[in-house]
């Protein structure tokens, strides 16, 4: 069986967005192609009502592309106790409210059982704090944590 993959949105950012000329972003860019092209193919991926929000927003022509490249993956479904998972996961982790979403992708992949979270939010996801507070909940409860990475960690580049 194909492992299973929850992208988040900065990932499909990365994935259809112009060069970048910051070099750390183009070379992130660069990855997550490469991911796409080599990688994907090979896992069943998956995004979420928050995902979709996310990546329809912004100039039309940009989310347009977002959403063409996610149009054949299939659509993780929320509840009441993804919702609940989510407020827990924002408190504990004392997240911005700017980045609640962030606890909601956390939430989904770990609700759903996905084998892995990709992402390149390196500040509010993908950090070992993150990881840590994230595994030694889910352990409390009995849930399982899917590998929370970026496409580089992945890929093991």
């Amino acid at each position: 069986m194909k492992p299973t993959v929850y992208l988040e949105t900065s990932i499909i950012g990365h994935l259809t967005s112009k060069p970048s000329r910051d070099l750390l972003t183009a070379t992130n860019q660069q990855l997550t192609l490469e991911w796409w092209q080599h990688i994907q193919p090979q896992v069943h991926c998956w995004v979420s009502p928050f995902v979709m929000e996310e990546i329809s927003s912004g100039h039309p022509e940009a989310a347009n592309r977002r959403l063409q490249v996610v149009s054949h993956l299939p659509m993780l479904l929320h509840n009441d106790q993804i919702e609940e998972l989510a407020h827990t996961y924002f408190v504990t982790l004392s997240l911005p409210e700017r980045a609640r979403l962030d606890a909601f992708h956390l939430a989904m992949a770990v609700w759903h059982q996905m084998d892995y979270l990709l992402s390149w939010n390196c500040k509010h996801i993908v950090s070992a704090r993150v990881r840590k507070i994230v595994q030694e909940l889910n352990q409390l409860r009995a849930l399982s944590t899917p590998i929370i990475c970026t496409p580089a960690e992945f890929m093991e580049v």
